[in-house]
This record gives structure tokens, C-alpha cells and sequence, in this order.
């Protein structure tokens, strides 16, 4: 009797144990808590689950929190399963009101700290399962439990949904110092660096990251006789390899622009799976997946003095231009990297003290024809109220090759809206408002776009010449800035009419910024004219033309909008300012062509010359041409003609006097 009631009493046992034994054969495996890899300008940290059992856990309910005071921060749905064998992924977004997702990822609202923290893992009665403690994190280092669940530890790379490393680090060793300043050194240059105490030094001059297979560098100095892209890293037994330290040393005979020197592994740039310049093997193209990989990026002037170099990322950039072989790149600034701003201003006309991002444009679909139309055009808009991107023409280097010319733009996002308008509440800059073209959801860059749409449609259906209904516009529009906007684009004659951006700050009103414009001045036609004056019924072809339309029907804004046009025309558009913002860009160009020609092969030297010279001609010849333009658009009378643009047209005859 005694002998069963044992036996009973260790079945009971098992069936209270067993599932206590498979619950902990659930276990935070892996940890991410400085992930810079970027996809569409996020970067979620994450965490691995894994079920090393042999039998599935039903895991709904189950918690995982980073607070003790409440575990349940992030509670799995109904249904999740964790197969035997299995990892699954926990996004830490930082993000409210998230989609909590599905399957093997899934996502949270917390995010995790790179300076270490607690992590816990609950089962459905909200009882402990583990508790994790994990030191700071270095960027893109992951921590986590070898294979076999060993121990916890260090791992030089991160492997989300796969196998960990049988073998983990304990710590990181620190950066090599002291590396010589990259830079123009036409004789060539001994480079020097200093190692942390008791590491050995490697380095590499392909851009790629220098592994413990790499030469070591030598004690006396790396001579460096042509232009190199060098990367250096520490090494130290047991521990995850320092960050490689990067310089560009240019050994170059003459400068001639600013240069911008790119540094990074070949698989964030050309490999066929990752790199994010080639097309790559998928359905989607990898340029259009806005993934930001890291790179060095180093920043010298045109008296050769290197203000930035700094790890930040880059990504492809533009829209159809992506195709062309040499691809427009967008550079970010990235906390997870160091620096969450690049500390300098190249731009002439800007006042600023610092950028989040900025832009290398390699001219688009002015690629072969003149690659200077959109920069100068731009430039006709400074001090005219609107923003605009201003500009720097440099060179570009990527792992120490010449990659040819490029126009270093101001980037359009949140951060350059607010560096114009003055907002500095970081609330307020993340609810900016940015919509492109029609303002439709597929183009809302960023904020929202249902008050624009509201503005559009109110536009479209009520007659502004009833005073509360004016007063209502005139509340939400910054009309000014419309009319101004809508006069360089016609005056411009840009044809690719779609590139129009509206904006709003919060507590402000919907204002217009002037970009893209390089498709301009190619011919006398009315284009975009058709576009900007039609009916506020007509079809939406490209961006929302209600409003300025319906304004156009109130007499005194009508009034308003014609003599925009005719001071523009007399101040900005006379052949004298619009030719020197040519030459001063043409004699930046002249030196450097020939050498990005040989590198690109995308143009002849001559037909550039030939196309300046027609640009020229239209840029000349157009202002004098929209009077009667817009008298046909907008059925002017002869009087009306006279009234706004008889004084201009008499100047431009003499100033802009087409050329014999």
C-alpha cells in the first residue's frame, strides 16, 4: 500500500513537472539592442526566442516586458506557436498603437537600451520564465547564448532566426587612435595609428572590413603612395573585434571641388543579394528597398580641410534615376553609430550648424545632358520666401575609386523642413507634415495627409469669393507661397510638372517647396502651364491644382498672382542674374567633367557644351515668352496684359534680348 502511494505520488509529480520542464525549454536566445541596419529609416532593435525542446509551446499570453513592474508590456496573441527548433522575432519598435504581428515576427512597443538592461520572459499565468540581464551592446554586435546553450555572451554578428555561434565573446576590445587625418597628399603619405594595450592591429585599403586574416599593420607606418580608402580595426584574444576606423588619403595633383569620400564592405554596396546600388536578382529591385547599411563618410573642403568623418549610413536615392549606373546616394546621420547629427555646413546660403542627413544628387535625368539645370534654377529662388535645396558641386570617392561628380544637396525630410521653419520640439518635427504629387496616401512622405485633401476638396466644391469660405483658405494655405511656387515652375517651363511637395509644421499653414526641377528649360512651349491653370473640376494630373485655381477666380488674388509673376520676371528671371548663376557653376563643372566623362563614359564633352549653350538659350528666351502664355491660359484681355506685364516686357526686350 505504501509502495503505490509513492508511485502515485511521483505521477503526480511528473504531471505537475512536466510542463514546467517544457515551458523552459523556451529561452531568450539572442538580443539585439543596437541594430544600425535601417529599412525605410527605421531600425528596430529585436529579441530571439527559441524552443530547444522537442515538442511545440503554445506561447499565447506568454509576456516579454524590459520593466519588473510590468511584465506585460508585450503579451503574444492568441494562436502563437513556437515550433520545436524554432526562433521567432520580437521587434522593440518604441512605437505606440503597433500591430503586435503574427507568425515568427512580431512587434513591441518598448525599445531596448544599448547601455544595457533587464529583460523578462513570462508564461500566460504571468510567472517568471526567465530573467535576463544583458551588459551595454556595441552596434550591430548581438549578445546571446552559444549553441548548446552554454552561456551568454558576445557575437560579432547578429543572426536573427538562425543558429548562434558555438563560441561567444566576453567584451569588445576598444578603437585603434591616432589615425593619421585622411585627405589631399599629393606626394603620398606614411600613415600612423596607435592600438589599444595588448591588441594587434589589422587593416585593409579595399573598403572592406578587416578580419584576424588581414595583414597586420606595420609598427613602422603604412605607406600610402596612391589613392587608398584604409580601414583599420583592433583585435584582442577572446573578445568581438574594434570598430574598423576608416580614412580616405587621396593622392591627387589638384583638388578643384569639395569631396566626399565613402567607405563600407562591398556587400552593403554591390553584392547581388544585399547591395543596396544594384539591381540585385529579386522581384524588387535592391535600390528601391530603402535599406541603409553603414558607412564612413568623410567631408573635405575646398581648402582640403576634413570637417566630418563619421560612420553614418547610406542608401539609394531618387525615383526612375535609381536605374542609371551612377546612382543619386542619401547619407544619415545615425545615433546607433556615434553621432545623430554630421557637425558641419557646406552650403553657401544656409546658416545652420549642423544637418541629419544631406544628399549626393548625380544629376538624375540631367545625367548626360547638362547636370546643372536643377542646382542653378534652384538657385534663382534664394530670398524669395520658398524653400529650396541649395547646393555644393563636389566629387565623390567610394573606397578610395572616383565615382566622378555630384551635386551635394540638402536632403528633404522632417529634420531640413524644421531647420527652415525653426521647430526644434522633437514632437513637433516628427508631426511635420510632407506630401508629394496628389498628397495621396501612396505619397505622404511624412505626418498625414487628411487636412490637405479637406483643403482640396473644399477648394474644388465652394466659391472663394464668399468671404467665409476665403477666410477659411486663407487660415489653412500659405498662399504666397503657392503663387510663388507656381511661378518659377511655370517660369521655368518644368516639364515634369509632377514634382510638387507641400508641407505644414504644426500650428501652421500648408506651404510649398520648390525641388526637382531639372527638367526645365528645354523648350518655349506652354508646358506646365496646361497643368497649374484649368478648371478646379478638371482631372488631378500629378498634384492637387484646386486650390490655386480657385484662388485664381477671386479678383484681387488673381491680381496678386500676375504681379508675383511680373516681379519674378523683372528681379530673378533677367538674363544677367540667371547667366552668372550659370558661368559660376560652369566653371566649377569645366575642370572635373573630363575625368568623370572617362569614368562614367555616359556623354560627350562636346554635346555638353552643346547643351549649355541650348539650356542657355531657353533660360534667355522664356521669360520674355510668359505674358503671352499666360494670356492664352488664363484669357487675359490686352489691358490686363499691358497692366502687369507691359513694364517687365519692355525690360526683358533689352535684357533678355535673344542672343545672334
Amino acid at each position: 500500500m505504501q509502495r503505490k502511494l509513492c508511485s502515485l505520488l511521483v505521477m503526480l509529480l511528473l504531471m505537475v513537472c512536466l510542463p514546467a520542464l517544457a515551458l523552459a525549454d523556451v529561452v531568450i536566445n539572442e538580443v539585439m539592442a543596437s541594430n544600425g541596419i535601417y529599412e525605410d529609416e527605421k531600425s528596430y532593435d529585436w529579441v530571439e526566442l527559441y524552443n530547444d525542446g522537442s515538442k511545440a509551446v503554445d506561447l499565447s499570453g506568454w509576456c516579454l516586458s524590459d520593466g519588473k513592474k510590468n511584465l506585460q508590456k508585450f503579451v503574444f496573441p492568441e494562436g502563437t506557436k513556437l515550433k520545436a527548433g524554432a526562433y521567432l522575432i520580437v521587434y522593440c519598435t518604441g512605437e505606440d498603437d503597433i500591430d503586435p504581428g503574427k507568425g515568427s515576427e512580431f512587434y513591441a512597443s518598448f525599445s531596448l537600451s544599448a547601455g544595457g538592461e533587464t529583460l523578462y520572459l513570462s508564461d500566460a499565468e504571468v510567472q517568471l520564465v526567465q530573467k535576463l540581464e544583458f551588459p551595454q551592446q556595441y552596434v550591430n554586435v548581438s549578445y546571446g547564448l552559444t549553441a548548446g546553450g552554454g552561456e551568454y555572451g558576445y557575437f560579432e554578428e547578429g543572426t536573427p532566426g538562425k543558429k548562434n555561434g558555438k563560441t561567444a565573446c566576453a567584451g569588445r576590445t576598444e578603437d585603434p587612435t591616432g589615425l593619421t587625418v585622411g585627405g589631399f597628399y599629393p606626394d603620398g603619405v606614411t600613415v600612423t595609428v596607435t592600438a589599444p594595450e595588448g591588441a594587434v592591429l589589422r587593416y585593409t585599403t579595399d573598403g572592406e572590413t578587416p578580419t584576424a586574416k588581414d595583414k597586420e599593420f606595420p609598427a613602422e607606418g603604412l605607406v600610402i603612395s596612391k589613392t587608398t580608402a584604409l580601414r583599420v580595426r583592433a583585435f584582442r584574444e577572446g573578445e568581438v573585434p574594434s570598430w574598423a576606423i576608416s580614412a580616405t588619403y587621396l593622392v591627387e595633383a589638384e583638388q578643384l571641388t569639395p569631396v566626399v569620400c565613402l567607405v563600407t564592405d562591398d556587400k552593403y554596396l554591390f553584392n547581388k543579394k544585399t547591395g543596396a546600388l544594384v539591381k540585385g536578382s529579386g522581384d524588387t529591385p535592391n535600390y528601391e528597398k530603402e535599406l541603409e547599411y553603414p558607412v564612413n563618410i568623410e567631408y573635405f573642403n575646398m581648402a582640403g580641410v576634413c570637417e566630418i568623418n563619421q560612420v553614418g549610413t547610406f542608401t539609394a536615392s531618387g525615383h526612375s534615376a535609381r536605374q542609371n549606373a551612377q546612382k543619386s546616394i542619401a547619407l544619415y546621420a545615425r545615433k546607433a553609430y556615434g553621432e545623430e547629427t554630421f557637425a558641419f555646413n557646406p552650403f553657401p546660403t544656409r546658416d545652420y550648424t549642423e544637418y541629419k542627413s544631406v544628399l549626393l544628387r548625380a544629376a538624375n535625368s540631367d545625367f548626360s545632358a547638362t547636370r546643372l539645370r536643377d542646382v542653378v534654377a534652384s538657385s534663382l529662388a534664394e530670398g524669395e520666401g520658398i524653400l529650396y535645396q541649395d547646393h555644393v558641386v563636389i566629387q565623390v570617392y567610394i573606397n578610395g575609386e572616383y565615382w566622378g561628380h555630384y551635386n551635394l544637396r540638402e536632403k528633404i525630410n522632417k529634420h531640413f523642413i524644421a531647420a527652415y521653419e525653426g521647430v526644434t520640439d522633437e514632437e513637433d518635427i516628427d508631426n511635420i507634415d510632407i506630401l508629394t504629387r496628389t498628397g495621396t496616401d501612396r505619397y505622404t512622405q511624412n505626418g498625414d495627409n487628411e487636412d490637405w485633401l479637406a483643403l482640396c476638396d473644399f477648394c474644388k466644391t465652394n466659391d472663394l469669393n464668399i468671404p467665409e469660405n476665403l477666410a477659411w483658405v486663407e487660415s489653412q494655405l500659405d498662399i504666397d507661397s503657392m503663387f510663388t511656387h507656381a511661378a518659377y515652375q511655370i517660369i521655368l517651363g518644368n516639364v515634369d510638372f509632377t514634382n510638387v511637395r507641400v508641407y505644414r509644421v504644426p500650428g501652421g499653414k500648408w506651404r510649398y517647396l520648390l525641388f526637382d526641377v531639372e527638367a526645365c528649360w528645354r523648350n518655349l512651349d506652354k508646358t506646365p502651364l496646361e497643368y497649374y491653370i484649368k478648371p478646379v473640376s478638371g482631372k488631378i494630373q500629378g498634384f492637387r491644382h484646386e486650390p490655386l485655381n480657385a484662388l485664381l477666380a477671386v479678383p484681387e488674388y488673381k491680381a496678386k498672382f500676375l504681379m508675383r509673376i511680373a516681379e519674378l520676371l523683372e528681379t530673378k528671371f533677367q538674363w544677367a542674374y540667371v547667366e552668372a548663376k550659370f558661368d559660376e557653376v560652369i566653371a566649377q563643372l569645366e575642370p572635373i567633367l573630363p575625368r568623370h566623362i572617362d569614368r562614367w563614359n555616359n556623354m560627350k564633352l562636346k554635346n555638353w557644351y552643346t547643351n549649355i549653350s541650348a539650356t542657355k538659350y531657353y533660360a534667355r528666351v522664356r521669360p520674355r515668352k510668359i505674358p503671352e502664355l499666360l494670356q492664352k491660359a488664363m484669357k487675359l484681355t490686352d489691358e490686363e496684359v499691358e497692366l502687369y506685364f507691359g513694364e517687365v516686357l519692355e525690360l526683358l526686350e533689352v535684357t533678355n534680348a535673344k542672343p545672334e
